[in-house]
């Protein structure tokens, strides 16, 4: 019998998606302007807005991607290969 060698996450990596889910959530209800700008706040502060060219939800999608991205790259081991270099 073989057996299946699997990689697991590191603690870390999993901590750090943890940590972005649980202080990127939306809070409150969505409003809407009289210019027809809806917006949702985000636990952390922003608020999320449509734009000319973006719904609300693309905004909330990218909102997410952005604190999930920067907590994995905080927690990612050194010399890992990258997509783009960090400063």
């Amino acid at each position: 019998m073989t057996e299946r060698l699997t990689e697991p996450v590191s603690a870390a990596l999993r901590d750090a998606k943890a940590r972005a889910r649980s202080t990127h959530y939306t809070v409150g209800t969505v409003r809407t302007d009289p210019d027809g700008t809806v917006y949702l706040p985000c636990s952390c502060g922003t608020v999320l807005r449509n734009g000319p060219t973006w719904t609300l939800d693309e905004h909330v999608r990218l909102h997410r991607a952005e604190a999930k991205y920067l907590e994995l790259s905080a927690a990612a081991p050194p010399g890992i290969p990258r997509l783009i270099g960090l400063p």
